[in-house]
């Protein structure tokens, strides 16, 4: 499969149930057993992104079938408290199970560094689970390289957070 039997156009309103249910996927692959898997949420999360301003939010669908997202990518703008710089937060990029997996991932990590680009973001970030080898290689393809590591021990209590939240509830995006 090559690249041309695709396209890439921003995600919209109709495309939401799709997105929804990657959002869920990539929820499941990022925390596991405490992934948040209640595609309502995420539909509700991503709907309200849609509209505003800085949100890159692109999908991916066969040229034969320009309604069916075969998958999705979301990068935000930010501004850095401190200096100022406007960067690039890498949200979400999930891709369809089957044999142009590998072509499709390509072409929206391709299609979102060139809309950083005309945004004129200064740097871009993003947060991949240890264990998703696959989404680590495709940010290693395209130039990131690993700036931070984040150590996670888990406590006598994991029903209790600081916040007095329980894990289930905690926000994550």
């Amino acid at each position: 499969m090559t690249g041309a039997e695709y396209l890439i156009r921003p995600a919209s309103q109709a495309d939401l149930g799709a997105i929804a249910a990657f959002e869920v996927d990539i929820a499941r692959v990022s925390f596991g057993d405490e992934a948040i898997a209640d595609a309502e949420f995420h539909l509700r999360r991503v709907a309200g992104a849609l509209a505003k301003p800085g949100e890159i939010m692109l999908v991916a669908v066969a040229s034969t079938a320009p309604g069916a997202p075969v998958g999705w990518a979301w990068m935000s703008a930010r501004t850095n408290s401190l200096t100022g710089e406007r960067y690039g937060n890498f949200r979400s990029l999930a891709v369809a199970g089957g044999e142009a997996r590998g072509t499709v991932g390509e072409l929206l990590m391709a299609a979102i560094l060139s809309a950083a680009d005309e945004a004129g973001f200064a740097r871009l970030s993003g947060k991949v689970n240890a264990a998703n080898l696959g989404m680590r290689a495709l940010y290693r393809a395209f130039g990131f390289t690993a700036t931070h590591l984040t150590m996670e021990k888990r406590t006598l209590h994991p029903d209790k957070t600081t916040a007095g939240r329980t894990t289930g509830e905690t926000s994550r995006s």
